[in-house]
């Protein structure tokens, strides 16, 4: 049996990008609203302050990490807590911040932006490789669930507010190739998606935003666990530790008349599964 335990005290207004680093046997996360990027490499929690919105980040060859801002993707050292800027990211567009994103098996870094207020269709999803971000998607209200198969073959993503979770086949540089298709269509009042990932036996393991439940999908989209987190808004999933079986969960208490004293912590749950290594941008 799965059980949610506390990783980290420290409460998010909105948790969110968790992202394993193997190099250093830390885990980094953010709280957007913050604009915070915390990380805990098992000696205790730090922080770095941004001075706007940061949601996502990937590996790099280095010990940089590729993270994407409010206005851009920027590589940033940790240890120096310096950001070089890589390449902008709807800088010209106030409303809008990035939202969940991930590094893909080709190298390439997928994500998403939404409108500070979520505005309906006013955000996208991008993929930047080796130099170029290109626009995959839009209109895209809420993008998260960003994930890849084991074998490269597909993408899965999400438009929360739809709630419909996609999978797009890639070509042999990662790039989509034909139409996406649906992958799960929620009823109303059943789930919520939110962020995903995907372990190497190719099971999707998804926050449920609102439910307080981790549910895990087989490949061909069969519900096969679903797992309760003490938080009522559970965001994104990540896994990670010394054998990669742990899987990490971070959550939000934002908007919350009444939240609860766990609601915006992160979470560890100790699986039978093994998850992908998280896989490095190619810059």
């Amino acid at each position: 049996m799965n059980i949610s335990k506390i990783h980290s005290c420290i409460r998010c207004d909105l948790g969110e990008g968790p992202l394993w680093d193997p190099v250093r046997n830390a885990l980094f996360w953010f709280d957007i609203n913050r604009h915070r990027l915390h990380c805990d490499a098992g000696d205790g929690s730090g922080y770095a302050q941004f001075d706007e919105f940061a949601s996502a980040a990937g590996r790099t060859a280095g010990k940089e990490l590729l993270v994407a801002t409010e206005t851009a993707l920027v590589l940033f050292d940790p240890d120096k807590e310096a950001s070089d800027v890589i390449c902008p990211l709807e800088a010209d567009n106030p409303k809008n911040r990035s939202n969940d994103g991930r590094a893909d098996p080709y190298g390439g870094f997928w994500i998403g932006t939404m409108g500070k207020k979520m505005e309906t269709g006013a955000g996208a999803i991008y993929r930047y490789w080796r130099g170029e971000l290109r626009k995959l998607y839009s209109p895209i209200t809420i993008p998260n669930a960003t994930c890849f198969s084991p074998d490269g073959a597909y993408a899965y993503f999400t438009d929360t507010a739809r709630e419909i979770i996609w999978r797009q086949r890639l070509d042999d540089d990662g790039w989509p190739r034909g139409d996406a298709e649906t992958f799960l269509d929620f009823p109303p009042n059943q789930y919520h998606p939110d962020g995903s990932v995907v372990d190497t036996n190719g099971n999707l393991w998804c926050t449920q935003y609102g439910y307080g439940v981790v549910t895990v999908f087989s490949p061909n989209g069969t519900e096969t666990r679903r797992i309760p987190v003490p938080a009522r808004q559970p965001t994104c999933t990540a896994f990670g530790g010394p054998d990669m079986s742990t899987l990490f969960v971070t959550s939000a208490y934002q908007n919350m008349e009444n939240p609860g004293p766990d609601d915006g912590k992160t979470y560890r749950i100790e699986t039978d599964a093994t998850g992908q290594t998280e896989h490095v941008v190619t810059l």
